[in-house]
């Protein structure tokens, strides 16, 4: 599992890791019983904190992506379709709120706009 931290970035370390874990389990990188590093080998392979990397597995844990078991360690959840399509709109929703305000401090109106994401998602 390969992840990747900047320290340079105004995004706290377990944030980064949560986010990239999240993405490699949208993407099928990472599927339902696959195990995770553990948090101590995990602290290490990033030369970070074992409390920065319980912090991540923890919101990972809360938000439902992971399941960890007592002395066994921490394992990718069973995919729950529904749930990971909501933080797929949440992150969407994210982009495309920076893109309209960008848009809005550039005198676009929405109808431009609409049509710049239109020719975007069509070049896809």
């Amino acid at each position: 599992m390969n992840i990747f931290i900047s320290n340079s970035g105004e995004q706290p370390i377990y944030e980064q890791i949560t986010g990239q874990i999240k993405e490699m389990i949208l993407r099928g990188e990472l599927k339902g019983g696959d195990a995770l590093p553990s948090m101590r080998g995990l602290a290490k392979d990033l030369h970070i904190s074992v409390i920065t990397t319980k912090r991540a597995y923890e919101e990972l844990e809360r938000d439902g992506f992971i399941h960890t078991m007592v002395g066994k360690g921490s394992f990718v959840a069973d995919a729950n379709m529904e749930m990971m399509k909501e933080e797929q709109f949440r992150r969407i929703e994210e982009i495309l709120a920076e893109g309209v305000a960008l848009a809005k401090r550039s005198g676009i109106d929405c109808e431009e706009l609409q049509e710049i994401i239109r020719m975007v998602y069509e070049e896809e």
